[in-house]
């Protein structure tokens, strides 16, 4: 699907230009190009000479750049701030949030297909534009939904390894269990057991990295609907999208749903490599992990309170303040009050704060815009407003977080809940589809540009302790 066709076609057009641009501006220029073909990997294939000339560029010409100090703090608090990996999908900025491929959300929803004429985000969209840098036109979106629907056929045993599971496991047990059974079915590893080149490592890592994004949503509502809805399988709709498809295999048609869904997987996606479940699928695939155990690892990651499971306490603690008072129209006071009380036993503000972003999450940003659209007058998402004006002048107050704002948990599971979704529990699964559209595309390109072992360099306490002595 070459947005320019190829590399030699985009030599000719800088030459009509007239100059050779800059790494920077190479970036910049790539990011803001539309798409022209309809097959994804065709797209791919053609992009990839250029990408792995660049990483030679940088590799022969600038090994010895230096890209900042690591300091004690740093070794010591979860290596916040250290230049580590390169991730192609998305950057975040502290003050600016989340750009995919150079553009924001609000550009994403202005520039990338949607169902209908000024929808949200297709998710297929989104994924063309992690995996190539490029905007996909509706053909080609349509196209790959129609490619993912061909490849989301999930094999007896896969629900099988499932049923062995209690009902009464944690959905993301359960979901991980089913990526697990789908490695069986690994093109990767049948590819390199036979001995495929490492020059295309890539073209493995493709198609089990579209058929784990195929099948997941199939996995994932046959979780809910096990564990929730008495067993009761809604099958795929050919006519649907993906993220569609998923809320309908879930068992909610509601066209507003099917939207808020596919604005769901779009802004759950990718938040650059440095998060726990993107770090750990690039970690776990550095040793030639295959798609699948790269991911499973993810979302185990995912699972923790301070990743992915922070969604589900949101609507937790947003439950717990109605039930305090009663009900969810309470005063400022009465709020403020609740949350020197959650604060003062130990407890955190859950959908508040972040480890990169100093100012408010732009995904929290267009969920309240979601909100304000189609459910202004929902008192739990009137709250979840208040909420935002009374916690960070409080947390600002006590001098204890650097970032007070709210973060993507802080809204989904209103919205969700609003539409029928009540299982908090099952909310990090959401995440956990949504993730690997973000994933994916970043295992293609390692595979594509042949990134090493990750093998970084530890060190003891007593080592640590003569260094700072010196």
């Amino acid at each position: 699907m070459a947005f320019f066709r190829s590399v030699s076609a985009l030599s000719r057009l800088r030459s009509r230009v007239g100059q050779q641009p800059t790494l920077a501006n190479s970036v910049r220029w790539l990011q803001i190009q539309t798409s022209t073909a309809t097959d994804l990997r065709s797209e791919l294939k053609e992009l990839i000479p250029e990408y792995q000339e660049r990483v030679k560029k940088l590799r022969k010409e600038h090994a010895n750049v230096e890209l900042g100090k690591i300091t004690v703090d740093m070794v010591l608090g979860g290596m916040r701030g250290m230049t580590a990996l390169v991730w192609l999908g998305s950057a975040v900025d502290p003050d600016e949030g989340i750009r995919f491929r150079g553009m924001t959300i609000p550009d994403c929803q202005k520039k990338l297909p949607g169902a209908c004429p000024g929808g949200e985000p297709l998710p297929e969209g989104i994924l063309w534009l992690l995996l190539t840098g490029k905007i996909p036109n509706k053909e080609q979106v349509d196209s790959l939904s129609q490619e993912l629907r061909s490849r989301a056929t999930i094999p007896d045993y896969a629900f099988k390894a499932i049923d062995a599971l209690p009902v009464s496991a944690h959905p993301m047990t359960q979901f991980t269990t089913g990526v697990m059974a789908l490695q069986v079915e690994s093109e990767f590893q049948k590819a390199y057991e036979s001995g495929i080149p490492k020059a295309r490592y890539w073209e493995p890592t493709y198609e089990d990295t579209l058929n784990l994004i195929a099948r997941l949503p199939g996995i994932a509502a046959y979780i809910y609907r096990r564990k929730y809805k008495d067993g009761k399988i809604i099958p795929l709709d050919d006519s649907l999208d993906y993220g569609a498809n998923y809320a309908h295999m879930l068992g909610f048609d509601d066209p507003e749903m099917l939207e808020f869904m596919r604005l769901y997987i779009s802004i759950h996606s990718d938040h650059e490599g440095g998060n726990v479940s993107s770090h750990t699928a690039h970690l776990v695939a550095s040793p030639l992990s295959d798609p699948y155990l790269a991911f499973a690892a993810a979302l185990n990651g995912l699972a923790g309170p301070l990743h992915g499971l922070a969604n589900q306490e949101v609507l937790r603690w947003i439950r717990s303040i109605v039930a305090e008072f009663g009900t969810p129209n309470i005063s400022t006071e009465q709020l403020s009050e609740y949350i020197h009380k959650t604060l003062n036993s130990g407890q955190v503000i859950p959908g508040y704060g972040h480890g990169v972003l100093r100012k408010t999450d732009p995904r929290y940003t267009c969920q309240r815009e979601f909100a304000l659209k189609h459910l202004p007058n929902d008192p739990y998402f009137q709250l979840v407003s208040k909420i935002k004006e009374v916690v960070p002048p409080i947390l600002t107050k006590l001098g204890k977080v650097k970032n007070p704002w709210p973060n993507v948990d802080a809204h989904s599971g209103v919205l969700l809940n609003y539409y029928g979704l009540t299982e908090e529990n099952y909310y990090t699964v959401l995440f956990g589809v949504s993730r690997a559209v973000g994933v994916g595309p970043q295992l293609i390109w390692d595979r594509a540009l042949g990134m090493p072992l990750e093998r970084p360099k530890s060190v003891t306490l007593e080592k640590l302790e003569q260094l700072c002595a010196k």
